[in-house]
């Protein structure tokens, strides 16, 4: 099973992004979970969202995991929440941070020897959408880092699930964020 953990504010798009991959990834066939746990409900307060992707029926309803995968998509949360709990030796991180790899490491020295690529999603989603909403370059990121699905195909899906409900200029923007996000990640 495939567990994966976001640390985001409220109002930044982590359950959308969680949500999506979800949609995306259920019509592949496989079975999938997506959840949110929210500390408190105000806009920009720390929250948490969830994924759990597996071939087989999840039973496993509770919030708690040992997460393959920690995306964190506001950096601030890095230094006030610890994203390390429950990890693995072998979990993956991918941190929005605007600072270098070496900068954000020399800033947190316990995840040195931790598997680590940083992405500016703030900056990528700034410029996609005049504003603070980076699940998409996440998902970009994601998409790179654990070769769950092939870009052009995840493109395609999640096209769909966005048509639902957003504008196309909005989806137009998403996609674009997306590619770009999943070749800068480092």
């Amino acid at each position: 099973m495939l567990e994966i953990r976001w640390h985001s504010r409220a109002g930044q798009g982590a359950v959308t992004g969680a949500k999506g991959l979800a949609d995306v990834i259920a019509g592949t066939g496989k079975e999938v979970q997506a959840f949110a746990f929210y500390g408190s409900a105000k806009r920009g307060a720390a929250m948490t969202a969830y994924n759990r992707i597996d071939d087989n029926l999840i039973l496993n309803h509770e919030k708690f995991m040992n997460p393959d995968y920690i995306l964190v998509i506001d950096p601030g949360l890095v230094y006030i929440t610890d994203i390390c709990a429950n990890a693995k030796e072998t979990t993956k991180y991918i941190i929005t941070t605007h600072l270098s790899k070496e900068e954000f490491l020399a800033s947190k020295p316990e995840l040195k020897d931790k598997e680590v690529y940083i992405l500016d999603c703030i900056g990528l989603s700034l410029e996609a959408f005049g504003k603070s909403i980076p699940n998409a370059p996440m998902l970009g990121a994601f998409l790179k880092i654990s070769g769950a699905l092939e870009l052009d195909f995840f493109l395609e899906s999640f096209k769909k699930v966005l048509g639902k409900k957003l504008p196309q200029k909005v989806i137009d923007a998403n996609m674009e964020v997306i590619k770009k996000a999943y070749n800068a990640v480092k």
